[in-house]
């Protein structure tokens, strides 16, 4: 009688612990999507909408990331252009209100492949060593 209350408490004990500890691959995929967009490599459209009036009121269009420390009410969108001659992009930033009868929505254009089982991480020494102009 020991052994089968000691089993069942250690089944229920790992049940509990796998359980914590499993993710779902929409979580793994989304998360990995969203780092692909902050790299500009996932094209988005982006379109503010007047609740009120019910009409389109700006699109934007591109390899686009949103602002990841926007305010209440605000949304910086950035937007990669192209690439200069020296080989670094180009971009351009947009700052946008929001307000109780604005929205906007975000739609991901074209699919875009990654993994369901492995974050990706992107390690960049540039940001950890700045590049420091002395005028």
């Amino acid at each position: 009688m020991r052994k089968v209350i000691v089993s069942v408490i250690a089944a229920v004990l790992l049940t509990v612990g796998l359980a914590s500890c499993t993710e779902h691959d929409s979580d793994v995929v989304s998360e990995n999507l969203s780092t692909e967009a902050d790299q500009f490599r996932i094209a988005r459209r982006i379109v503010f909408y007047n609740g009120i009036t019910g009409d389109y009121m700006l699109t934007i269009e591109g390899l686009c990331a949103l602002g990841n420390s926007d305010g209440p009410k605000e949304l910086t969108v950035v937007c990669k252009i192209g690439t200069s001659a020296n080989g670094q992009g180009l971009y351009k930033k947009h700052f946008l209100g929001l307000s109780d009868n604005v929205t906007y929505f975000v739609e991901q254009i074209e699919a875009a492949s990654v993994s369901a089982y492995h974050y990706k991480v992107i390690f960049k020494p540039s940001t950890i060593i700045p590049d420091v102009d002395i005028p």
